[in-house]
Order: C-alpha cells, then sequence, then structure tokens
C-alpha cells in the first residue's frame, strides 16, 4: 500500500514499511552483474532505522506493565533512538531522559529537546559507553522512577527486525535475495533481520559491517574487539562474517552515494553500502544484495536553533 494514499490513527502506525531503492551506480562500480539494494530507513517518521526498534520496545514494555504508571522511560543513546523515543513518547504522553555523549550532533539534541525530552549529557571522551553507564547509575539512583529501555541487552530490539525489516525485504525481493549487509551498533538490525532471513532461506550471507579500528569517525557503529558487546549480540548460526570498514572508505561511500544516486545519507549508511559493494564484487553476477540507509545525512548538521520567539 502507498501510505501517502492511507489515513493513519497515529505517527507510529507510519513505523516501517520502507521502500527499497536499487543502487546502480553502486552495481556499476562492483562490475560483476550483481543487484544491489538499500532499504530507505531514513524514510520512517523519526528519520531514522531506530523507529522500529524504540517502538517494539516501548509496545513491549506497555504491555506487560514494566513501562507506564507515571514511570520515565531512560535509556543511553548517541542520537537517533533518542530522536525515535523522544518521538514516541511525545505522541504516547511519555515522559523521556536521554543520556547522551556530549559531542552527538547538534542536530539530534535539537530534535529531542524539540519533542520534550530530558537529556543528561556523559563524558564525550568515554562516547557511547560512558553513557550506558551512567544511564545505570541513574537508575540505580531512582529505580522507582525509570523504566531502563536497555537497547542494547533489550530483545524487542531484534525482535523488531525479526517481524519487520527482514520481512519487508523477504516479501519484495523473495528468494532472489542472496546477502544481506548491515553495520554493527547495537547489534539489533543485522540479529533480528538475519534471523529473519536465515529462516527463509539458510543459505542467504549475513555480513555485519563494523569499523576498523577502535578510533574511528562513524558515528552509531561500534567496533567490537574494543567496546562492551551487546548482550543481543549473538551472532552464531546467523552472522556469517564480519567486515571491518576504515572510516575514510565509508565517507567516501556516502558522498558518491549524493553524487550518483541522489540519496543524502549518513556515514553509518557510506560504511553498510560499501560492505554491500564488497561484497557485490566478490559474488558475481547471480547475487542480489541488500543493505540498510540508516538515516539521513541532514541528521549530522547544525540546524538553527528551534524556539518560538523567531529573529530574522
Amino acid at each position: 500500500m502507498n501510505r501517502a494514499l492511507a489515513g493513519v490513527e497515529s505517527v507510529l502506525e507510519l513505523i516501517g514499511g520502507t521502500p527499497l531503492v536499487r543502487l546502480t551506480s553502486i552495481e556499476r562500480r562492483a562490475g560483476s552483474g550483481a543487484e544491489v539494494w538499500a532499504k530507505c530507513e531514513f524514510a520512517n517518521p523519526g528519520g531514522s532505522v531506530k523507529d522500529r526498534a524504540a517502538a517494539q520496545m516501548i509496545k513491549d514494555a506497555l504491555e506487560d506493565g514494566r513501562l507506564g504508571a507515571g514511570k520515565t522511560l531512560i535509556d543511553a543513546t548517541s542520537g537517533n533512538t533518542g530522536v525515535a523515543y523522544s518521538m514516541i513518547g511525545a505522541a504516547l504522553g511519555i515522559p523521556v531522559t536521554l543520556v547522551m555523549p556530549e559531542n552527538v550532533s547538534l542536530a539530534r539534541k535539537q530534535i529531542t529537546r524539540a519533542y520534550g525530552a530530558e537529556i543528561v549529557f556523559s563524558s564525550p571522551m568515554e562516547g557511547s559507553d560512558g553513557a550506558i553507564l551512567l544511564a545505570r547509575r541513574l537508575v540505580a539512583e531512582a529505580p522507582d522512577r525509570y523504566f531502563y529501555s536497555d537497547q542494547y541487552a533489550n530483545e524487542a530490539n531484534p525482535k523488531a527486525h525479526y517481524l519487520g525489516t527482514g520481512q519487508e525485504i523477504i516479501d519484495v525481493l523473495g528468494d532472489r535475495l542472496s546477502h544481506f549487509v548491515a553495520g554493527l551498533g547495537t547489534c539489533g538490525t543485522v540479529m533480528g533481520t538475519g534471523r529473519r532471513l536465515k529462516e527463509h532461506r539458510a543459505d542467504i550471507q549475513v555480513v555485519a559491517v563494523e569499523p576498523d579500528d577502535a578510533l574511528h569517525g562513524l558515528e552509531g557503529l561500534k567496533h567490537l574487539p574494543s567496546s562492551p558487546v551487546p548482550a543481543i549480540w549473538r551472532p552464531e548460526g546467523i552472522v556469517d562474517r564480519r567486515l571491518p570498514m576504515p572510516t575514510e572508505e565509508a565517507w567516501d561511500l556516502a558522498e558518491a552515494l549524493v553524487a550518483e544516486e541522489g540519496l543524502f545519507v549518513g556515514h553509518s549508511a557510506g560504511a553498510a553500502v560499501a560492505g554491500a559493494l564488497s561484497i557485490a564484487r566478490e559474488a558475481g553476477p547471480k547475487a542480489c544484495v541488500v543493505t540498510i540507509l540508516p538515516d539521513r545525512g541532514d541528521r549530522y548538521f547544525g540546524p538553527q536553533k528551534w524556539e518560538r520567539p523567531y529573529v530574522w
């Protein structure tokens, strides 16, 4: 269904059902005859793939009573999940507190505040891991006040992609699909989507892209060898390969997507597409590779401050 022609009762009904776009310029670069497709997760109403996981985590917590009765949702986030929590919290009347590294993009800080979320900043030197530690401390100090969503350990995170992302890819590409490539952040997208694709056909190859170094410039992605491993990362039987990605290569591909495809996406999308390009080159003419575009590039800009008294 074309959602532009459908009537919905809430912005939450606009989450998921994102389109797939064929990346013909990437296919030309690969030169192998493989198909390369990308799922446009920036088309979610909160602007990123994280809308899916946030919606599922909140839905499940409301249903089983962990969230409600005036509790505040709290979690550590580098930005996109925070935007998703904030949007959904505003729609449902749920208070949201976000713990973010102080150096996340200005756009993400201002968007979450526009939705009414409270932000607590952690040390920029400690990255997302420092935000997690601070969130846990706040919850330990006031357990009755908070519902700690804990996206890195919450099974509803991969569940969202098992029920949604994976099935949507199957519905479009069916048995043509041979490879799925996605970046590693919380690991929810790879784990949930990969599990659903493997159930559809066990020989589909699932490739996880991660930064090639602990000191990298790919916001939202984790270098697992140097980071606390998310509890939902259980790759056995799901992930066939981990592909290290240099920051420069990912940034170059993000710029190429703007110039050659008209897709202005973030650097984590650049990393995923660079991984898909590498796989397409190897896999040959019968391959059909799909990857994820997690968010738009303008999420990394510093926008005009959101305020009522405009000054021109």
